[in-house]
């Protein structure tokens, strides 16, 4: 099946729009919106449709088959896992079988000053009744990547450290999916935005790093990429170990030259302690009864 091209879904997006006197304004959000990003073939089709009698819509679901043969379709306000914000926003997420995406937002008109959240990346394809009125250029300038203030980055170095030793526990217990929990879920994200911060220096804070930091290769050199990538491992243990003690060497490194060019202290006494202790962890042996043995010097 050939896909329908970007001119072929932006007409239907609108037609059905424009035919629909229910639907009196339509945004386009995201990626298709952003003038710095070159398009490719997976960008979705972020839409918000503001409309009237908002029940009209969710009552029947059918209406949302003009747009074509779907694949699948997620309505996360109709899910109990995860639980539905249920903050007045209805999303119809449609991936069709030509593997063309919309992700298709109604918000109703007479809530809309309230719902409609200010979005840098957004172009008005049409508004029946003026009730957006002009927009300002699509921009990313909303996702450029934020300058910390000194307790911001104090925060984010004493979670780094604190997370760390949860993931040394993890191992030594063996408990592989606590362990790979901690140290992907909660210390690569923490990772990631200590990395983006180093390159939001780099550029004056104002570029973006995509979602989860997608667009970091852009920005670091070709050996802080190589380590960065150090930091992911499968699922043998001493991997693991290894991938740990490689993220803490990356994040030190970044954390002092970020540190040092804000004129912000850097945890220089609890990384070194607990660096020492995660040291200790990795060498303990599986059956200890005690984590010190002796008295710690």
């Amino acid at each position: 099946m050939k896909s329908r091209t970007e001119t072929e879904m932006m007409n239907l997006i609108l037609s059905t729009a424009k035919e629909d006197e229910r639907v009196r304004a339509v945004i386009l959000n995201g990626s298709r919106a952003n003038p710095n990003l070159k398009k490719e073939i997976f960008q979705d089709y972020d839409i918000v449709y503001i409309v009237r009698e908002m029940e009209s819509f969710i009552c029947d679901h059918s209406w949302v088959d003009v747009f074509g043969e779907r694949m699948m379709m997620q309505m996360p306000e109709e899910k109990v896992l995860p639980p539905a914000d249920g903050n007045g926003r209805f999303p119809y997420l449609m991936q069709f079988v030509d593997g063309n995406r919309i992700d298709l937002t109604l918000i109703s008109a007479e809530r809309m000053d309230e719902l409609l959240e200010p979005d840098s990346l957004s172009v008005l394809l049409l508004d029946k009744d003026g009730l957006i009125g002009s927009l300002p250029p699509s921009s990313d300038r909303d996702y450029h990547i934020k300058k910390p203030d000194a307790r911001e980055f104090a925060d984010l170095c004493n979670e780094f450290w604190w997370i760390t030793m949860n993931v040394s526990k993890g191992l030594w217990r063996r408990e592989l999916t606590y362990a790979m929990f901690m140290h992907e879920q909660i210390n690569r994200n923490v990772l990631i935005t200590m990395l983006e911060w180093k390159s939001g220096m780099t550029a004056d804070f104002t570029k973006s790093a995509g979602k989860a930091g997608k667009y970091l290769p852009d920005f670091l050199s070709a050996g802080d990429w190589e380590q960065f990538q150090a930091t992911y491992s499968d699922a043998e243990f001493e991997h693991i170990w290894d991938a740990l003690f490689t993220m803490c060497s990356l994040f030190r490194r970044t954390a002092v030259e970020v540190a040092e060019k804000l004129c912000y202290e850097y945890p220089f006494e609890d990384d070194k302690r607990v660096t020492g202790f995660l040291k200790h962890i990795r060498s303990l042996p599986a059956d200890a009864q005690s984590i010190y043995l002796k008295k710690i010097p």
